[in-house]
């Protein structure tokens, strides 16, 4: 990661700075190795045990709930007590879930669990990952924000997003070589993977002082609400954009079963190259297009949702393997476009102190995509396999709408120019 030294940092600053990020960077690669290791090896592995579709929908569920309640809630404490602490709570919870969620299948195999006790069981140990590991992405999308101008905000958020996204690329690629030692070696290791992020963050991380002084605590306690005029069309946004991300993650193993014929074994190891080839596009848009060419937040906003849209377009009328994977890279650039994109601009539109949770709530609606899309998705994709990515599409079609046409996102780039010297106040330059 880049970093971004201002005339008056010293350089011992900047140094530390730049390890932080760094170091935060490599941290929250477990993450996203965890999201397509579920994703790619989940769906075949529980029909494997004779679990439907709507269980392993529910084992997403109740986590995504979880993560919806308790992201602004980490994010709000990151503002007080700072950003590292709930760092690391988050990749600490997050890598219990996960080697609890492998343990839980090898006692199950074992018989020493029962099948009916097994559905509940896991739904309740990924559970956890939404309880705690949602402290993770808005306490860390702060830690970039106070050390940001308002200008190179979208830069640094499309860092800590490439950070999920080189996680999503290399987690399949690594989980295909740990299958040749057992079906639930890749749990176990990005759970200790995990927990060495944890400890990296632990010893290695710089915060001196919180992310504000007692001046500011007044603001914070007046609690930034979902429907503050500043932010509400970013979170309907928001909202829509984890639709469409919950619905290609949860749906398309399923979809590349029925729809191109494959067996589980085949499913697991062509969704896994078709998830990477998306997560490598969506690193492509955070590292490359977004860092190189300095694209405004309008630009990310309306050319992801662009894309998004066609993306989705193709997924629904193609019939061969080559066809629904150019979709899913193209999904993977309108994600990845948009998902910083949205960051940022909620990030921008809010004060210094409350950074963290502003993070939360937009970390909060990514997730209730995955709440909804078992109650909603799966069975639409039961009676109609094209149904979620349907929803999905027109669901993005609007946001693009309010993308063009809402005020709040046509006044986003004059907003940014006009603020640019206020940043890197004592509030926003903490440790």
């Amino acid at each position: 990661m880049t970093n971004y030294p201002t005339p008056d940092e010293s350089p011992t600053t900047a140094k530390e700075r730049t390890r932080g990020l760094n170091i935060l960077f490599v941290a929250l690669l477990s993450i996203g190795m965890g999201q397509t290791l579920f994703s790619a090896i989940l769906p075949p592995l529980a029909r494997d045990m004779g679990m439907s579709e709507v269980q392993v929908g529910y084992i997403f569920s109740l986590s995504a709930v979880m993560w919806v309640v308790m992201s602004p809630v980490w994010g709000r404490l990151s503002d007080r007590i700072g950003r590292k602490p709930v760092i690391l709570i988050g990749l600490t919870g997050y890598a219990i879930s996960t080697g609890g969620f492998g343990l839980l299948v090898l006692l199950a195999t074992k018989d020493l669990l029962s099948l009916t006790m097994l559905a509940p069981s896991l739904i309740l140990v990924r559970a956890i990952f939404g309880t705690f590991g949602s402290g993770t992405m808005p306490a860390s999308t702060a830690y970039v924000a106070d050390r940001t101008s308002r200008m190179e905000r979208s830069g640094g958020v499309a860092r800590i997003s490439a950070a999920f996204g080189v996680g999503t690329i290399i987690g399949p690629g690594i989980a295909g070589v740990l299958l040749t030692f057992g079906q639930l070696t890749p749990f176990f290791a990005v759970a200790a993977f995990a927990l060495a992020g944890a400890f990296a963050v632990l010893v290695l991380l710089p915060e001196r002082s919180r992310p504000q002084g007692s001046a500011t605590k007044r603001r914070i306690k007046k609690s930034i609400g979902f429907m503050d005029k500043r932010v509400r069309a970013f979170i309907g946004v928001s909202l829509a954009l984890s639709i469409g991300q919950s619905s290609v993650m949860q749906v398309t193993s399923f979809y590349f079963m029925d729809v191109l014929g494959f067996t589980t074994t085949e499913a697991g190891q062509f969704v896994s190259v078709g998830l990477m080839m998306m997560a490598a596009a969506a690193l492509f848009a955070q590292l490359v297009i977004i860092q190189r060419f300095g694209a405004s937040v309008q630009s990310l906003l309306r050319w992801g949702a662009v894309l998004a849209i066609a993306a989705f377009v193709i997924l629904i009328f193609g019939t061969s393997f080559s066809v629904l994977v150019s979709g899913l890279v193209i999904s993977g650039l309108g994600f990845g476009l948009m998902r910083p994109g949205l960051s940022s601009a909620a990030s921008l539109s809010v004060d210094p102190d409350e950074q963290g949770a502003v993070a939360g709530m937009i970390g909060s609606t990514g997730a209730v995509g995955h709440m909804l899309n078992p109650v909603v998705g799966m069975p639409l994709y039961q009676i109609y396999h094209q149904g979620p990515f349907v929803m999905a599409g027109a669901l993005l079609v609007l946001s693009l709408v309010v993308i063009l046409l809402h005020p709040r996102f046509k006044s986003l780039n004059a907003e940014a120019e006009l603020d640019e010297e206020e940043e890197f106040s004592v509030t926003g330059r903490h440790g």
